[in-house]
């Protein structure tokens, strides 16, 4: 079977014979091996998660990152009605809570109100109650990775677009987070996309960065990921995350994805050091440590077998909570591979 750089291999010569008498080589250079991405790659998700709609914001108000309250509303605050109408509001309610010692601080939100999550939606919260049940809703979808702040995507960026069902190539104008969000997270199976660089983002610093390739775009990412303070912050004990359930392969990439190699395969991470991989009931052993290098949280895993050998890499944690590790393993400044568990 090819794999998936040869594909792309033969889908840019595709490309190329379908519009060479309109099109440059820089079709070629558009939809390489490198910078072309799926449904599937990890940078989809990431930058998904940059464009999620902001809600920490009215946090002051909500204390959620789940959503934020859609404006104009009212509140009241230690017995004080305050209208909010625009963000600068914010302060008002902020400055309430810091006017006096002795009061209790309460903010209670008159009702209905729409909120607006995440992914964009809205929802009008008729009452308390509606307010906790979806509060309760979020928290039982808490480890999933949210809204990665401290980034701002300049717009327009166009996306280049290849339909492998029917052969046809185009490119989509986006104008805003909204639109960049809904753009990946409808993407089909069938298209291969390539973000048309440079581009430029805005870091909480407010330096401008300008991008030139998806491994460096992913760097952003990371070092948001990894320094934003308006990302929600938990404390987390590596190892005893890795130790406390049997986990599975949910991505792996090397080259190519390879994921399907690894389904049906449990992996117990145990204190002494040694790993167990099972399949249908019968066991490999291996061993795996980690250690903390200039901040950076590094894991290796070493097997027996050469059935698990695509696993022996030195890789870097991305992020990690209590029911997902996500690994990557930079080849080099174009080129990286990926191993990412989720708990069984």
């Amino acid at each position: 079977m090819m794999n998936f750089k040869n594909w792309y291999i033969v889908f840019a010569f595709i490309i190329v014979g379908l519009f060479a008498s309109c099109q440059s080589e820089s079709v070629v250079e558009i939809y390489s091996t490198k910078e072309t991405i799926t449904k599937t790659t990890p940078l989809t998700t990431y930058v998904e998660r940059v464009a999620m709609q902001k809600t920490s914001q009215d946090n002051i108000i909500d204390k959620t990152n789940c959503f934020m309250i859609k404006l104009p509303y009212v509140v009241t605050v230690n017995y004080v009605q305050i209208s909010i109408n625009t963000v600068s509001d914010y302060q008002l309610v902020q400055t309430n809570i810091n006017a006096h010692s002795y009061d209790n601080d309460i903010v209670s939100i008159h009702y209905p109100v729409t909120v607006i999550l995440n992914d964009y939606s809205e929802k009008i919260l008729v009452d308390q109650n509606a307010f906790n049940n979806l509060i309760i809703e979020c928290q039982a979808n808490s480890n999933n990775f949210g809204k990665i702040n401290c980034i701002t995507i300049n717009f327009p960026i166009t996306i280049n677009v290849y339909d492998s069902s029917n052969q046809i190539a185009s490119n989509a104008s986006i104008t805003s987070n909204q639109s960049l969000y809904s753009f990946f997270e409808n993407l089909e199976d069938n298209k291969f996309i390539a973000i048309s660089y440079p581009i430029t983002i805005t870091n909480s610093n407010g330096q401008n960065i300008t991008v030139t390739t998806n491994s460096q775009f992913e760097d952003v990412i990371k070092n948001a990921v990894d320094s934003c303070p308006e990302n929600p912050t938990v404390s987390l004990d590596f190892i005893q995350i890795i130790t406390s359930n049997p986990w599975k392969i949910s991505y792996y990439f090397h080259d190519s994805e390879k994921t399907s190699f690894y389904d049906g395969y449990t992996f117990t991470f145990n204190s002494n050091y040694k790993v167990i991989a099972t399949k249908s009931g019968i066991s490999y052993n291996g061993i795996w440590s980690t250690k903390m290098d200039n901040g950076v949280r590094e894991f290796e895993i070493k097997f027996e077998t050469d059935l698990l050998k695509g696993l022996d890499e030195g890789w870097k944690v991305f992020e990690f909570n209590n029911s997902q590790l996500r690994f990557r393993h930079i080849e080099d400044s174009n080129d990286n591979d990926y191993l990412y568990f989720e708990k069984n």
